[in-house]
């Protein structure tokens, strides 16, 4: 099955770059909405559920370049497009201009860097949470929230993980494929070196955006990302943390229309 999308922009009379946005662990193409409507008017926007996350298939194994893959199959080299992702989609990201650079015209890396992470003991605590609430007997979302507190202190990411909760009937689900995620979490922090070793770099121009309060783009990551993507340029924005693009998307947006544009 292909991955689920959801498409902004006038697409029969086709208009400006087409912007794709792959999003990061636990999100989903909505989360884009904000940015796709704002682009929208001149350029055509696809917002991409991730694998095993959103509203798109599950999958028995996590694998960057798969995922790469299932993305690549959405697009064309008749018409390349702008890939931005951030975190896990920013993974994904990079692995498909890498594959595939005749799909990508231009690639926006969001605070994320092509190495491998040690720091996923936050994120399997969240998992760990999330899959401890009984779905049968829950109450409600107020409920859900409640039970995450104590694993998920701060409001605004709990308040992101449960938009992950859905009701249909009498009966809650999560919809990432939330086991899978946590058995393979060390995998999702991962970079595939050996299997992207023989690939030449991407030469078109990359924008690296990084949030100046995040751990996941620092200096000692800039030359993995040099050796990949030569023609790499870094923005760090004040006042953000890891989800740059939801704490200033003013200042996120301004930069990435700049970019395209």
């Amino acid at each position: 099955m292909p991955l689920h999308t959801t498409s902004y922009g006038d697409s029969a009379h086709p208009q400006g770059s087409r912007i794709v946005f792959c999003h990061g662990l636990f999100g989903q193409g909505r989360n884009w909405t904000q940015h796709a409507k704002a682009l929208a008017a001149d350029h055509r926007v696809l917002l991409v559920d991730m694998p095993d996350h959103g509203r798109s298939p599950w999958s028995d194994r996590f694998d960057y370049l798969a995922a790469a893959d299932q993305v690549a199959e959405l697009l064309s080299a008749d018409d390349p497009v702008v890939l931005v992702g951030h975190s896990m989609g920013g993974k994904t990201a990079m692995a498909l201009a890498l594959r595939h650079p005749e799909l990508v015209e231009r690639l926006c890396v969001v605070d994320v860097a092509p190495v491998a992470y040690q720091h996923t003991t936050e994120f399997a605590r969240f998992i760990d949470a999330m899959l401890a609430i009984d779905l049968t007997t829950l109450e409600g979302r107020g409920a859900a929230d409640a039970a995450l507190q104590d694993a998920v202190p701060d409001p605004v990411v709990r308040g992101f993980l449960l938009q992950n909760l859905r009701r249909e009937g009498d009966r809650w689900h999560w919809q990432p494929n939330l086991e899978l995620l946590r058995d393979q979490i060390d995998d999702i922090g991962g970079w595939p070196t050996a299997a992207l070793e023989q690939e030449a770099p991407y030469d078109g121009p990359v924008l690296w955006v990084g949030g100046a309060e995040s751990r996941y783009v620092l200096a000692d990551y800039a030359p993995a990302m040099e050796a990949y993507f030569p023609r790499v340029r870094r923005v760090t924005v004040k006042g953000a943390g890891h989800w740059v693009h939801s704490e200033q998307p003013a200042i996120f947006l301004e930069v990435l229309r700049r970019f395209v544009d």
